[in-house]
């Protein structure tokens, strides 16, 4: 049996599973949720920060999500320190998360990969903090579900929407793509080009994107905009916050954003 190890634990989020349970039930102690929506969630935008700095925000999303309808999660982030062209999808047999692992759901993989040829796989490419910090947020709230982990480089929204499309079309399966938002700016800075963001995200207009928008997974981002705009899929923002939320350092921000498309 293959397992894809963790390679973030301890930096990004807990390498104990009881701490990481902990944080998660204080970030749903805190937040004001609210269950009703008026769409099912096909796809969610999280982001991949430290869960000191980011993780309440991605919690308030999963938390949003029935879990009971859930049978695999497809998790896409931007990959930050190994160079592909296209994108690489990983067929392990297992994902490791410090509360126990997850199944890979390889058939689907190998039927996605043959599909669209832009997808390989790359084990280098799998030690990717944008998509493993999702894990344990997904072996929280989807113990029964199986999960396909893709990470993306060199590549273009016009080759990454129609692979979302058709996850977000197949029953009992969550789209989960991971970004940040803008980095290092001050305070002010970092929520000017933020609200550009979340008006896309709000309006569905990934064209608007061009106009200030700044995120590590914004290829990503935009695919999945343009997927739910062709679809007529609706939005809605769930938290929006900064790195001076926890920090307080006004000098050095970084954006985080949760939202739902269905």
């Amino acid at each position: 049996m293959i397992i894809r190890k963790m390679h973030a634990a301890a930096m990004f989020y807990p390498s104990d599973c009881r701490k990481i349970e902990t944080m998660l039930a204080q970030f749903s102690q805190k937040a004001d949720f609210k269950n009703s929506l008026p769409f099912k969630p096909k796809a969610l935008i999280v982001p991949h920060a430290g869960y000191i700095y980011s993780g309440y925000t991605a919690n308030s999303a999963y938390k949003l999500v029935n879990s009971k309808e859930i049978k695999r999660v497809v998790v896409v982030g931007p990959s930050h320190k190994v160079h592909i062209k296209g994108a690489s999808i990983s067929l392990q047999d297992e994902i490791e998360t410090p509360c126990g692992n997850i199944s890979v759901d390889k058939y689907f993989a190998k039927l996605l990969m043959k599909q669209y040829d832009f997808l390989s796989f790359d084990t280098k490419l799998h030690h990717e903090h944008s998509t493993e910090t999702q894990m344990p947020f997904i072996q929280h709230y989807f113990k029964r579900a199986k999960v396909v982990e893709i990470v993306y480089g060199e590549i273009n929204t016009r080759m990454l929407a129609p692979l979302m499309a058709q996850v977000m079309q197949e029953e009992g399966t969550l789209l989960v793509v991971s970004t940040d938002l803008s980095h290092f700016y001050t305070l002010d800075e970092a929520k000017k080009h933020d609200a550009v963001c979340l008006k896309a995200v709000k309006t569905l207009d990934y064209q608007s994107t061009k106009n200030g928008c700044e995120a590590c997974g914004l290829i990503g981002l935009k695919a999945l905009l343009q997927v739910a705009k062709e679809h007529a899929y609706h939005s809605r923002l769930v938290d929006y916050r900064t790195s001076f939320d926890t920090s307080r350092d006004a000098k050095s921000v970084v954006g985080y954003m949760s939202a739902l498309i269905g």
